[in-house]
C-alpha cells in the first residue's frame, strides 16, 4: 500500500492550494481517509476527513469554510482543496486510509496507512 501525497509549496496568505493523494494497493472506496498537518515544534492534528463513498465529510474548526475533502475513488485519488491560507496553515500535509474489518472471533480489527506527506508554507 502506497499513498503519494502532492501539490504542496510556497504561497502567500490569501492564495488557495489543492493537494492530491494518490493511492496505490489498495481499493480506495474500501477506506474512509484524511488528512492531517503537522507543523513544526507541533504534535500532528487532525484537518479533515471524508466517508469511503464521499457522503460524509468532517472538518477542523480551524479550515472549516476555507477547505473542503473530495475523493474520486474510480481514480484512486483523494483531494484537499485549500482557500484562503493563513501563515498558521504552514505545516507538512499527511493523508491517511482507514478501513476496519473483523477477526474470526467478531473483533474489529482497524489498519491505518500514511502517505510521506506534503509541505505547506504559507507567508505573511
Amino acid at each position: 500500500v502506497q499513498l503519494q501525497a502532492s501539490g504542496g509549496g510556497l504561497v502567500q496568505a490569501g492564495d488557495s492550494l489543492r493537494l492530491s493523494c494518490a493511492a496505490s494497493g489498495l481499493t480506495l472506496v474500501n477506506y474512509a481517509m484524511a488528512w492531517f498537518r503537522q507543523a513544526p515544534g507541533k504534535e500532528r492534528e487532525f484537518v479533515a476527513a471524508i466517508s469511503r463513498t464521499g457522503g460524509i465529510s468532517d472538518y477542523a474548526d480551524s479550515v472549516k469554510g476555507r477547505f473542503a475533502i473530495s475523493r474520486d475513488n474510480a481514480k484512486g485519488t483523494v483531494f484537499l482543496q485549500m482557500n484562503s491560507l493563513k501563515p498558521e496553515d504552514t505545516a507538512v500535509y499527511y493523508c491517511k486510509a482507514e478501513t476496519m474489518n473483523y477477526n474470526d472471533y467478531g473483533e474489529p480489527v482497524v489498519a491505518n496507512y500514511w502517505g510521506q506527506g506534503t509541505q505547506v508554507t504559507v507567508s505573511s
